[in-house]
């Protein structure tokens, strides 16, 4: 599993600026007023060939007793609990405040391994900036500055060294164990993701009742369906970020995340009996991100008058739109009805994600994209577009070769990605086109 960061510390000290940082992104609000961050914040990050998970959290007061101070406190303590690392950010321009001995105590409380960073010290010297934060016992600082970057590449370094440093050695898995395909099965809690893996098993292997946030951890199973291999992967469910507080549902975010990643298809579990909500559409924009092949069940579809059905369907056409490349099935884990269709399509999305496209059969299909509509001229060019190959699977990527292709809209990249996923029946997987302009020979070259 990835190593887990979460960045802490009082108000105001360069929590954000420095996620933005370590995630490569601008995800994270970023603003000279203290409280601008509430909720735990989780990004992915990489050094080489090592990925990382980091969580931003609020400002963090852990004597508040009530009021958003004392939620945000939540926040921040199940960050801790979930993270290998945490960094503490301390300001050097401010100096030691009694704020910062206060969750000095906490940490050394909470077990963690913990790496206390003086931040906004660009222009200062180690030693002044540095003195007084030794008095809170936490070994040599880390001066940096996260708005310039000055110093973060080193302390990324340390603390993934340390993070991997504490693991216990895990022995690998055979390298010919096939576990067949990979199914993650996510979605809010309570929309019937255990009941449905004991549908698909047949038997009861994992808890299922009424209550939100029954599992807690990610549970892979092994099965056979009429003669193939799956591997399910039973997750936490994702709950929003300010409505996940007991201690009990550590690691639950960080594992489903991880889930995701590692899956081959991806199944998004929704409620008929719910309106589709923003966390939904959250959910489904992670496994967009992640580009993984994608199958949508509707679940406790049973029992729904005909316009209640209706609503449904028309809910998602409105918030789900970006999901156009993925079957939705209409299912009942309690009643076992629909999973058959549903299955089948999960086989076609990884047999989509997997395809292998041979650039005699992509460059066809290109050209009869082409000769059905061109792209728009610009100016007084016109974008060629001359030959195509695969450049990669998992989700397929499709590479363009041409002339002044940089000047093709997002619009025609879009009917070029519609017209080769019904030319290859690329349903349930995403795919991106790249498009690579041949350099003008004739182009004046600078001396």
């Amino acid at each position: 599993m990835k190593p887990v960061i979460a960045l802490l510390g009082r108000p105001n000290v360069g929590k954000s600026t420095l996620f933005n940082r370590l995630t490569r992104s601008r995800d994270a609000l970023v603003a000279d007023l203290p409280g601008l961050t509430r909720d735990r914040h989780y990004g992915e990050g990489r050094v080489g060939e090592r990925p990382f998970l980091v969580i931003d959290t609020g400002g963090f007061e852990p004597v508040a007793k009530d009021g958003i101070m004392h939620e945000m406190a939540k926040q921040t303590k199940q960050a801790v609990a979930e993270a290998d690392i945490v960094i503490f950010i301390v300001d050097g321009r401010q100096g030691l405040m009694p704020h910062d001995k206060t969750i000095t105590d906490f940490l050394r409380k909470s077990g963690r391994s913990v790496m206390l960073v003086v931040n906004k010290s660009e222009g200062m010297q180690y030693t002044s900036v540095t003195a007084e934060f030794y008095e809170l016992g936490m070994g040599d600082p880390y001066v940096i500055s996260a708005a310039h970057g000055d110093g973060v590449a080193d302390l990324l370094e340390e603390s993934l060294d340390l993070a991997f440093s504490q693991r216990p050695t895990e022995e690998a898995e055979p390298e010919d164990k096939d576990r067949g395909i990979k199914i993650a099965i996510v979605g809010r809690p309570n929309v019937g993701k255990s009941t449905l893996v004991n549908a698909l098993l047949g038997e009861e292997r994992v808890i299922a009742f009424d209550m939100p946030g029954t599992t807690r951890d990610s549970i892979e199973i092994p099965f056979e369906r009429d003669g193939k291999k799956y591997t399910l992967i039973d997750t936490a469910g994702i709950r929003r970020r300010g409505k996940v507080f007991e201690a009990i549902e550590k690691f639950s975010v960080v594992k489903t995340l991880k889930s995701i990643s590692e899956a081959n298809v991806v199944l998004l579990l929704l409620d008929a009996q719910q309106d589709i909500s923003e966390q939904d559409a959250h959910i489904a924009s992670f496994v967009l991100e992640l580009r993984r092949a994608l199958v949508v069940g509707v679940n406790k579809w049973d029992g729904l008058t005909g316009d209640r059905r209706d609503e449904i369907k028309t809910d998602m056409d409105r918030k789900l739109n970006f999901l156009s490349f993925a079957k939705f099935h209409f299912i009942s884990a309690l009643k076992s009805t629909g999973i058959t269709p549903l299955m089948k399509s999960i086989d076609s999305a990884y047999a989509a994600a997997m395809s292998n496209l041979t650039t005699p059969r992509l460059t066809r299909a290109l050209i009869e994209a082409v000769e059905h509509q061109q792209p728009r001229r610009k100016g007084s060019i016109r974008p060629k577009l001359r030959y195509a190959h695969q450049g990669g699977m998992n989700p397929p990527i499709v590479v363009i070769h041409g002339n002044a292709l940089e000047s093709i809209e997002d619009n025609y990249k879009r009917y070029l990605e519609k017209h080769f996923r019904e030319t290859f029946s690329l349903v349930g997987t995403p795919l991106r086109i790249e498009l690579r302009s041949s350099r003008n020979p004739y182009a004046r070259q600078e001396k």
